[in-house]
């Protein structure tokens, strides 16, 4: 046995693992994960919460029929490490003195307040939100809204006159933003859809997504946004290329909140016939629970790069652009040649404290992507694991998997 070894051997360990964590992300940081129809009330077991956590989500979100029902919730949270958007009766009945029950628990995330109201509501949900941050502005509350395909009469009120989709929707956000005080607007559009004529995405959708991130900036406050996890009527089972391009296309367009809709499979209705979230009618998992927890662990290993992020700008390449979208014109200076295929990528450029991120999303959902991507030196490639490696150390021909993302990033 050589002595000498085995007395240099603990320097070379710790000399490895040294160099090791300097081509990593990172840690610490971590996106919000919500689960909208999360543990229901009527499951609310530690094994429960542990099987949400390990799939990767951050915030349970259930409607709980009382106050001590929320609390139990809150509990068992804490036990595993997630928090919980609240939503109970007596948040609406007796908001300050619900608030002062539950404020200080370290398992809230915030308060639900209502999803996809109309513009006449936002009047008595400000008025409500004001009550609640009067006793606690440290937790947020939550409303979400509704995507720009939703009706004139629906965003806007009954009796509103004719008007373009663009334009119905740009007061709806307008209105919203200057009468209801949120830290972050949250939006839920569902772009994949199912056919006679199989498989496509909402001609509207990346228009919603440049109409939020406008809305957003000119406030200030960060976006959250929806991938969709429950198969119903138009809505096929997601596959795991389908929830990339959702979510890689989220985050392309700075969000930061994650949402999926749904963790359970929502009750039997004639009119939507939901079935196949990632826990199903019976209590048990489904394929979509493996996609999505594979999913988050993704987005996790790389939220280092996304937490704080903001939109410089985003493009689109390809052959047709999507409707209300701007086509790449020019290249970043550190980026001196990128090209994909004729589907096309949506192509964005972030920033997050001293770094620029350029992130490259295949828009094909079914298919792999070609991309020719050629860089100084200086920039580095953010591996699915989180790793920091050299863009130059691979080849300028890339493959990029169905609906997934490219990661670079630069000093600025």
């Amino acid at each position: 046995m050589n002595f000498r070894f085995l007395l240099l051997f603990p320097l070379f360990l710790l000399f490895c693992l040294a160099s090791f964590s300097q081509v990593g992300l990172k840690q610490g940081k971590e996106l919000p994960i919500l689960a909208w129809l999360g543990v229901p009330e009527r499951e609310s077991t530690l094994e429960r919460f542990k099987e949400i956590k390990e799939a990767g989500f951050t915030i349970n979100f259930a409607n709980y029929s009382s106050l001590s029902a929320a609390k139990q919730a809150l509990d068992l949270a804490q036990q595993v490490g997630m928090k919980v958007l609240v939503s109970c009766p007596e948040l609406k009945s007796e908001p300050e003195k619900t608030v002062r029950q539950i404020m200080k628990h370290p398992a809230l995330a915030g308060y639900y307040i209502r999803d996809e109201p109309g513009a006449t509501e936002f009047n008595d949900l400000a008025t409500l939100v004001n009550r609640i941050k009067a006793v606690d502005d440290l937790h947020f509350c939550y409303i979400n809204l509704f995507p720009n395909y939703a009706s004139t009469e629906q965003l806007l009120g009954k009796g509103t006159p004719p008007m373009a989709e663009k334009e119905a929707y740009q007061e709806y956000l307008e209105r919203f933003l200057r009468e209801v005080p949120v830290p972050f607007l949250s939006f839920d559009h569902y772009p994949l859809i199912e056919g006679k004529n199989g498989r496509g995405v909402r001609g509207n959708w990346y228009q919603n997504l440049e109409m939020i991130v406008e809305a957003a900036q000119k406030k200030d406050i960060p976006v959250w946004a929806f991938a969709l996890a429950v198969a119903h009527q138009p809505y096929p089972i997601p596959t795991l290329g389908e929830l990339r391009l959702q979510m890689y296309t989220n985050l392309a367009y700075g969000a930061q909140g994650l949402q999926y809709f749904t963790y359970w499979t929502p009750r039997l209705n004639k009119n939507w016939d939901f079935h196949d979230a990632p826990i199903g009618h019976d209590g048990k998992r489904t394929v979509v629970y493996d996609r999505v927890k594979a999913m988050n662990k993704e987005l996790q290993n790389q939220a280092a790069v996304f937490v704080g992020a903001k939109v410089v700008w985003v493009k689109q390449t390809g052959k047709f652009i999507p409707m209300g979208t701007k086509r790449l014109d020019k290249l970043p200076d550190p980026i001196k040649v990128l090209e994909t295929d004729e589907t096309g990528a949506v192509v964005s450029l972030l920033e997050n404290e001293d770094q620029y991120i350029l992130m490259i999303v295949n828009r094909d959902f079914e298919n792999s992507m070609q991309l020719v991507l050629a860089a100084e030196d200086r920039v580095d490639k953010i591996l699915k694991d989180g790793t920091v490696v050299k863009a130059n150390s691979y080849s300028n021909k890339i493959e990029v998997d169905p609906g997934d993302a490219v990661i670079y990033t630069w000093k600025k």
